[in-house]
């Protein structure tokens, strides 16, 4: 094998603008065997192995985050949050492939829209575990919470003797609990478990009840204000819908933020 210098030009796809903007040319350099070309350029096994079989190209950190319209040090993070698969290694040097571009594409098209990072590392797993991504990315009707049908006896496996006609009636004038026939049916399933988890540990279902109630007010209070501020500036019902979880995101921040404060300083 020679080390003559072959020029090649990498074009990215006009039409393929997720998150990269428009398309651009490249100019790299290969030089014979793999892994002596420069920095950053895109790299065609030549040895016929397993990675030129799929007739991917493969690409340096810098020239991956270049095609992706992102820094190099993005990249990194990404790759530490597991945003992405971890790249090839040869020797030293770690090769990234189109499926690596694909990904990152699709992360920057998903935060355009307004998801988190939280919830793409959950799309990325669903991707990977097969699982259904519709449920994760939330799609179809605008609510995270599953209702939930129990008989009698099976609520009484949840919380034991303390289903007592007072809880009951509490949680029914909640709206946590209806009553449909025979079955009882819970409105949220995340509320049901947590609550359950609550008893086991200790805490009164009476006393979850009345935390309930006084959560309830202060997040419709923080519902209206989200509601009324992405009405006032979103171009219509739609878009507002489709902030909705940018309003989640502040209000799950600035909870965990405070209980952080409260626990660590109990008598503030």
């Amino acid at each position: 094998m020679t080390n003559q210098r072959a020029k090649r030009r990498v074009d990215r796809p006009a039409d393929d603008r997720a998150g990269t903007g428009a398309a651009v040319g490249t100019e790299v350099r290969a030089d014979g065997p793999a892994g002596g070309g420069s920095r950053g350029a895109a790299h065609e096994p030549a040895d016929g192995g397993a990675e030129g079989a799929h007739g991917g190209r493969e690409y340096r950190m810098e020239e991956l985050a270049e095609a992706a319209g992102i820094t190099a040090r993005t990249l990194r993070f990404y790759r530490e949050r597991g945003l992405i698969p971890p790249p090839r290694r040869e020797g030293r040097i770690a090769w990234y492939g189109p499926q690596h571009l694909a990904r990152l594409r699709t992360i920057a098209a998903l935060l355009e829209r307004g998801h988190t990072l939280n919830g793409i590392a959950d799309l990325a797993a669903a991707f990977e575990s097969g699982r259904d991504v519709g449920e994760v990315l939330g799609l179809g009707e605008p609510t995270e919470e599953e209702p939930v049908r129990l008989t009698p006896e099976e609520l009484a496996d949840h919380f034991g003797d303390q289903v007592t006609p007072e809880n009951f009636a509490a949680a029914l004038e909640l709206g946590y609990l209806a009553t449909d026939g025979e079955e009882i049916v819970h409105v949220s399933r995340r509320l049901l478990e947590v609550s359950a988890a609550l008893v086991r540990e200790g805490v009164p279902l009476s006393a979850v009840l009345a935390a309930a109630a006084r959560v309830r007010a202060h997040a419709d209070a923080l519902a209206s204000l989200f509601a009324d501020l992405l009405r006032a500036h979103a171009a219509g019902a739609a878009d507002a819908v489709r902030l909705r979880p940018l309003a989640k995101s502040v209000v799950d921040a600035e909870v965990s933020m405070a209980l952080d404060r409260r626990l660590r300083s109990p008598d503030n």
